[in-house]
């Protein structure tokens, strides 16, 4: 049976409400450690949610309180499979008895190969190799350098609203300054950042393509360019989805100045849009693809995984690190691609997306200030604007995460502007949960915005 038609039986004999909220939002219990937490850990670690877990379950969190959430934030994009798969913990469970840790180019193992094979095996390039990583921005800094390698090159691109991660060279290809930018330069040299076409913003795809076009000529010269780092799916800059016909062109470009197109899947990686890899709503084989975050259910891991020749091109022992492909976090990510797989949960996101943008729509129609509903698959955002001139109302955004989370569902923010909120809920969830955060959603709409 597939995910989608399980998902279907359990919402439909579902009789009891997921959520349970017992105290106020935080209990007494969260607000003790959040004091804790206010002594010993720097400042810059702001909360989200003043509330602490005690556990996860599929898509749903309980915290120390006994209050359970839905859960829609996903660890911002790291739980596709859900939290805590028993799948998946088992196999990390099974790995960390046997072995923990040799630094894979120290004393190798099996795990390695095995989720190498799978991913080369997955990923829409053809004669394909990997390398494994931490996080996604090392990911990202990797990338860059098997692109520098091979083609000998030294400049970047990379487009406005992009997020890639907050390491040196990967928060210079980030857009977003506040907050993650501001007062942390200087930045690397030789990053040149483009528009991204945003049709609600005015900027149309032949625009963005001719203005990149244009910067070849008047900012950096095309030969000296060695990579072009791209999300299909926009994360941070508040999912906004590159146009097939941009992306065409793109790579286009990339092809006729040899310039290593880089596709940033980090967050719309590992079924989130509906595919395994968005990149293949596209029809376009990319050089190099970076992942992260759901590949082992948010257990530190990462990967580039691209054509051979541009991966063999950094001399040897350029590519590493102490801790990069850790056994435990690569047994999960084989685990995750099983569970994949064999629930379908790539066909899963695409019946999710179908509901939450039909309900997103309705909300579009009623309330003026949900100005756009964008997305691909499961990965869907609205953004909250206010008048005519759509001006971005990020307080209006969080008015709405928080009634949710006081009513049990927890909703994150995005964009450039934070007034997106974004769906980033593991793909597990049933119908009946999804039938319950719909309605939280609305009602926090409803109070937020009138």
């Amino acid at each position: 049976m597939q995910r989608a038609d399980c998902c279907a039986i359990v919402g439909a004999m579902a009789t009891t409400k997921t959520i349970d909220i017992r105290t106020e939002i935080p209990g007494p219990r969260s607000r003790e450690i959040i004091e804790r937490k206010e002594r010993v850990v720097a400042e810059p670690l702001s909360l989200t949610f003043p509330i602490v877990i005690e556990r996860g379950e599929g898509a749903t969190l309980t915290d120390v309180d006994g209050n359970t959430f839905i859960d829609f934030t996903g660890g911002v994009g790291c739980l596709n499979v859900g939290h805590s798969h028993p799948r998946v913990v088992e196999a990390a469970q099974d790995q960390l008895e046997r072995f923990s840790h040799t630094d894979f180019t120290i004393v190798p193992y099996e795990v390695y190969v095995n989720l190498a094979e799978r991913l080369c095996e997955l990923a829409p390039i053809t004669n394909a190799k990997a390398a494994f990583f931490n996080a996604g921005t090392e990911a990202v800094e990797n990338a860059i350098k098997f692109a520098r390698s091979h083609t000998k090159r030294p400049a970047v691109i990379a487009f406005e609203g992009g997020f890639h991660g907050r390491t040196l060279l990967a928060l210079s290809l980030t857009s977003k300054t506040h907050p993650y930018k501001a007062g942390l330069g200087p930045f690397a040299p030789e990053v040149y950042r483009m528009p991204f076409p945003y049709e609600y913003r005015g900027v149309t795809a032949g625009e963005a393509l001719a203005a990149l076009e244009r910067a070849l000529v008047t900012q950096v010269a095309a030969e000296s360019v060695a990579a072009l780092v791209i999300e299909p799916v926009q994360g941070e800059g508040g999912f906004v989805v590159a146009p097939k016909e941009f992306m065409a062109g793109v790579r286009r470009l990339c092809d006729e100045h040899g310039i290593v197109m880089v596709v940033d899947e980090v967050q719309t990686g590992l079924a989130r849009t509906g595919k395994l890899f968005a990149i293949e709503h596209y029809g376009i084989e990319p050089d190099l693809i970076t992942i992260a975050k759901s590949v082992a259910m948010g257990l530190p891991l990462s990967g580039v995984i691209g054509k051979a020749e541009i991966m063999d091109a950094p001399p040897d022992s350029a590519i590493g690190g102490t801790y990069v492909g850790n056994p435990v976090a690569q047994a999960a990510a084989l685990a995750v691609l099983d569970v994949i797989g064999e629930e379908d949960l790539c066909a899963r996101a695409s019946v999710l997306g179908d509901q939450l943008r039909q309900r997103m729509v309705t909300w579009q129609e009623r309330f003026p200030q949900v100005g756009d509903v964008r997305g691909l698959g499961a990965m869907l955002a609205i953004e909250i604007v206010e008048g005519e001139a759509k001006t971005p109302a990020p307080e209006l955004a969080s008015a709405v995460t928080e009634a949710a989370a006081k009513q049990g569902l927890l909703l994150l923010k995005s964009g450039i502007y934070s007034n997106c909120i974004r769906v980033l809920t593991p793909l597990t969830l049933s119908d009946a949960e999804l039938d319950e955060a719909l309605a939280v959603w609305e009602s926090s709409l409803e109070a937020a915005l009138g």
